[in-house]
């Protein structure tokens, strides 16, 4: 064979050594990278001498007042078969009605299981999308980047938040960027994902007018709507949807992204939503009959029974008291190690942590990630946050690269051994002052 492509180049294979011709290795996500260096460092999953503070998701175990989770459940014959893409009706009107009796109840128009459909909520949307300009909100989730990049038709553009503004999202900058950029559809993660801040009340309300009037649709990715800090402490138990300021359900063009993930604290079951109009839900269907047909039969039946309402309120009441407390600790310690937070999170379990005022080399984040390797403790690097679809940008100067992000997901303990383990590495490169020339 070696012999014939050398007498007919043509014929060649034109595939690279190593690699199957055709097919492309799309990148991976930041904590997908973070992962496997901790694992070539020595970290396997329940090896208790490491700490987590990359984990993307919240503890799963016993939480005091919070409703144990099912360690069985029921496998009916119906459940063998396949779900419908969509997701079963009785899950899809069990998301309907927690949304209408948390957020809509004063309102005439109302979620049913039409404007419900299921599974991976963010690559449905995306390969729906039209050709249009997309804008997003740096920094952002690091999955982000590959699902704006996998999808061609669209044109992603970014704007960058900054610790001025408190990384906030104000509806004045929305609507500048719609008519300055002409964006046809916003996506954004609100609770944010990863400098933990929340849009709501009036701003939230003031986003869906600014949407109806510039004709522009907004993508709410709500994941880490129950983890809202927000408030004072008696009012445990609220949370934040854009759904409470949509007035018409069929007419206003706003998409929310939810499920078990954080809120419930289940991310192995992936029972994910998506609550829009029912023209967008049944295009939702479509794109899931090709992309990934739709969730697991039996788990959808085994959620149900964790949506209703005051199930809900009840859950986020004791989720935000545990998490509260795990949050303060984790800043006050932060505090005694001498890494201040400026900007504090409101929401979400994750805090953006500014490195920049620790001395060379670990005021650079990807080196203080590796050095934290070594003490075995893991969080991200920012730069993963300062997402670059098709790598358009150069990120040599990425405001991101003096960051990480940490999560106060895993339990306490977990965070007591990973925060000293982030002060030794700290203490292993102390500053050097300059001596005056009086000395």
């Amino acid at each position: 064979m070696e012999a014939k492509e050398e007498l007919y180049p043509g014929n060649a294979n034109r595939a690279e050594p190593n690699k199957v011709y055709g097919i492309e290795h799309p990148g991976s996500t930041g904590v997908i990278y973070v992962m496997d260096r901790a694992m070539q460092n020595g970290f396997t999953y329940g090896d208790p001498s490491w700490a987590n503070f990359g984990q993307g998701a919240p503890e799963v175990g016993h939480i005091d007042g919070c409703t144990d989770k099912p360690t069985h459940i029921e496998l009916p014959v119906d459940s063998y078969e396949y779900a419908p893409t969509a997701g079963i009706k009785e899950l899809r009107e069990a998301v309907a009605n927690l949304y209408n009796e948390i957020y809509r109840q004063d309102k005439e128009s109302k979620y049913t299981f039409e404007n419900v459909s299921g599974r991976a909520g963010l690559t449905r949307v995306a390969a729906a999308i039209g050709d249009i300009n997309v804008g997003y909100f740096l920094p952002e989730y690091t999955a982000y980047e590959q699902m704006l990049s996998v999808f061609k038709r669209f044109v992603p553009i970014p704007t960058t938040l900054d610790e001025e503004s408190r990384y906030h999202i104000d509806p004045a900058t929305i609507r500048k960027e719609i008519i300055g950029r002409g964006l046809g559809l916003i996506v954004a993660s609100n609770p944010r994902n990863p400098t933990g801040q929340v849009i709501e009340g009036e701003e939230l309300k003031e986003l869906v007018t600014i949407s109806r009037e510039r004709h522009a649709t907004l993508v709410m990715d709500e994941f880490y709507s129950a983890y809202i800090y927000s408030h004072d402490e008696s009012e445990n138990g609220r949370t934040v949807s854009i759904s409470e300021y949509v007035e018409d359900v069929d007419r206003d063009a706003v998409i929310i992204i939810d499920g078990l993930t954080k809120n419930f604290r289940l991310p192995g079951w992936r029972i994910c939503w998506i609550i829009g109009p029912k023209e967008v839900i049944s295009s939702m269907q479509s794109c899931g009959s090709f992309l990934e047909g739709g969730a697991n039969h039996p788990l959808q039946l085994a959620a149900i029974p964790l949506l209703d309402p005051a199930v809900f309120k009840d859950e986020a009441k004791h989720l935000q008291a545990h998490f509260r407390a795990k949050r303060d600790f984790v800043l006050s310690r932060l505090d005694e190690i001498g890494l201040h937070v400026r900007v504090e999170p409101q929401a979400t379990f994750y805090i953006w942590l500014d490195l920049s005022n620790l001395p060379p080399p670990i005021n650079i984040g990807l080196n203080f990630f590796e050095e934290c390797l070594r003490e075995k403790v893991i969080v991200v690097p920012g730069i993963f946050f300062d997402v670059n679809p098709a790598n358009r940008r150069e990120l040599f100067e990425s405001p991101c690269h003096h960051f990480v992000r940490l999560s106060f997901g895993p339990p306490m303990e977990e965070l007591a051994k990973g925060l000293d383990a982030i002060e030794r590495v700290v203490n292993k490169f102390p500053k050097h002052y300059p001596i005056s020339v009086d000395e």
